[in-house]
């Protein structure tokens, strides 16, 4: 057996969710799939930063344009592997009888207001061909699970739920139970509240910021509110309410996976309450760094987050105000919420997450 895999997104130099998602997994699979004959397909121009199993090779596609579903699906027309693996959503348009592909959220039809119309017409299209044509559908939730049974009227004994997990590099950076670390992150002289991801309307970056107001107004508190991850959609509007608010809010763009540890470690509180996700790790992520979080209380957030995050109302301003001054106002909730997190995260796991996919792949 031959095992094609769509690598193109994992080597990215700057991966964020589905590239992470996509480097993980990968990377992860040489333990189950080490004595399996698997060729890795990537751009040209990219190159594996991992050690390979000696059956794995690379196989580098050159395309200045529509590199899935030109250079790919020529490549599986003429030399088609077995199975195809592809991990970031998009099957192209020729590929094996045997293709499985993840998909790791609907967020564009269930919050169509945070997209381009033609970012959602081109998602619309990639996921529910790639869904349809795939032997099988890993989705990444129960909640992506479901928005594909109702939303694309996907059979649900073709979807398998396989969660993400969560890197060992956040777990050994990760404090001891009960301590918290003496520095600051980022050169801060205050403490601060942590917000990381993509800085885009569905992330509900205007609410996080309208709460920290409500907590700097009621409350006083000492706080600023750091904003890690690059502008996307709608970033106009959050860039609008930045400059009109007078208090600390610091930009700090895209980071480098050693900064973000240290920003999580010294931050008071994680704020996560967005307005939709397919699985949200960065929520593991903080609760393994040690961090009480404030998530939303819709779509995979509860059932990722467990008992280990406070889950407020993302369409409530001040219920996200309220759920941070919680935390930052009770020891006994925040040693709790930081307890349960830590127990939460043993749940998930990369190698966990491969050898369901090897399963699949095999199967």
């Amino acid at each position: 057996m031959v095992i094609g895999i769509d690598a193109s997104r994992a080597f990215l130099k700057r991966r964020t969710g589905i590239e992470e998602y996509s480097y993980q997994v990968i990377s992860a699979l040489r333990g189950p799939l080490g004595d399996t004959d698997v060729v890795l397909y990537i751009r040209s121009d990219q190159s594996v930063s991992f050690d390979l199993p000696k059956r794995w090779r690379v196989r580098k596609l050159r395309a200045p344009r529509f590199w899935t579903q030109i250079r790919l699906s020529f490549e599986m027309l003429f030399h088609p592997p077995d199975v195809l693996f592809v991990p970031a959503h998009t099957v192209p348009l020729i590929h094996p009888a045997r293709t499985i592909v993840t998909v790791h959220g609907l967020e564009y039809e269930v919050f169509p207001n945070g997209y381009s119309l033609w970012e959602r017409l081109y998602m619309r299209f990639s996921i529910r061909f790639s869904t349809r044509v795939a032997k099988r559908v890993i989705a990444v939730s129960e909640n992506t699970r479901r928005d594909l049974v109702h939303l694309y009227g996907i059979p649900t004994e073709k979807i398998s739920v396989v969660y993400e997990g969560i890197s060992e590099n956040v777990k050994r950076n990760a404090p001891d139970a009960g301590s918290r670390p003496d520095e600051t992150g980022a050169g801060s002289r205050h403490p601060y509240l942590l917000f990381i991801g993509r800085l885009e309307e569905r992330k509900n970056i205007a609410r996080i910021i309208e709460a920290f107001g409500m907590l700097k107004e009621k409350y006083g508190i000492p706080h600023e509110l750091m904003l890690v991850g690059k502008p996307g959609y709608g970033y106009e509007k959050i860039s609008g309410k930045i400059r009109e608010t007078r208090y600390g809010i610091r930009e700090m763009g895209y980071v480098s996976e050693e900064e973000k540890f240290a920003l999580l470690k010294n931050a008071d509180v994680f704020l996560f309450p967005t307005l939709y996700e397919g699985f949200g790790l960065p929520v593991l992520e903080a609760q393994t760094a040690g961090v009480p979080v404030v998530t939303s209380d819709r779509s995979s957030l509860p059932e990722i987050g467990g008992e280990g995050a406070l889950y407020a109302d993302p369409s409530s301003t001040a219920d996200i105000a309220e759920k941070t001054w919680k935390l930052l106002s009770s020891k006994d909730l925040r040693d709790d919420i930081m307890e349960k997190g830590r127990g939460n995260v043993r749940r998930f796991g990369w190698d966990r997450c491969a050898d369901s996919i090897a399963a699949l792949l095999r199967g």
